[in-house]
């Protein structure tokens, strides 16, 4: 088949003067789900750590000793609360292709499995880390700053609990629509 577009069927973004007249199309933030935010947020403030982890070792030559340690507890709370956003988007690392060849109703049962087990996952890392924390206390320290560990278990384990109760939405949405990802990787959770 042969293939029948020209320039002149393209796009015009050059104008006759010479200058590009491209537009971008506008924004749209209102559909971000809270949980990229306070990862925004986390990724932020552990830019602004890094940073001033860098100014004061190669520019003043006098290097701030916490900022290792609380740049690391910063990573932790980004990985985690972005963690919730794969779960929002239920596009974390899965494996379709034996559901093509399976048939229908085997296909819909596992999938349905699936989802109950990472509802099941996320709920038991939640009783996990709240065992950990009581278990901890107050007298597990961060190394060089003079504050209790349970700060970042802590954002582990509300991060746990928003990929519990985002997990179960995403499985009202399959259970509600008939299928998931799993069945027709074409869809995704966004095709309510």
């Amino acid at each position: 088949m042969e293939n029948t577009t020209t320039i002149d069927d393209l796009p015009k973004v050059m104008g006759d003067d010479g200058e590009f007249h491209a537009q971008d199309e506008a924004v749209d933030l209102s559909g971000t789900a809270p949980e990229a935010w306070i990862a925004l947020g986390f990724f932020w403030i552990l830019g602004l750590v890094v940073f001033y982890q860098f100014f004061t070792r190669y520019v003043l030559n006098d290097s701030a000793a916490w900022t290792e340690e609380i740049a690391r507890y910063l990573l932790i709370a980004t990985v985690f609360t972005g963690a919730v956003i794969g779960v929002v988007k239920n596009n974390h690392i899965q494996v379709d292709f034996f559901y093509q060849f399976m048939p229908r109703a085997l296909a819909r049962a596992m999938a349905t499995g699936v989802d109950i087990m990472r509802v099941a996952f996320f709920a038991a890392a939640v009783v996990l880390t709240w065992l950990m924390m009581a278990k901890l206390g107050s007298t597990s320290r961060m190394t060089m700053i003079d504050l209790p560990m349970n700060y970042v278990y802590g954002i582990c384990l509300v991060a746990f609990a928003a990929m519990a109760v985002r997990s179960t939405q995403v499985m009202r949405i399959h259970l509600k629509r008939g299928y998931t990802v799993l069945e027709r990787p074409e869809s995704a959770i966004e095709d309510r």
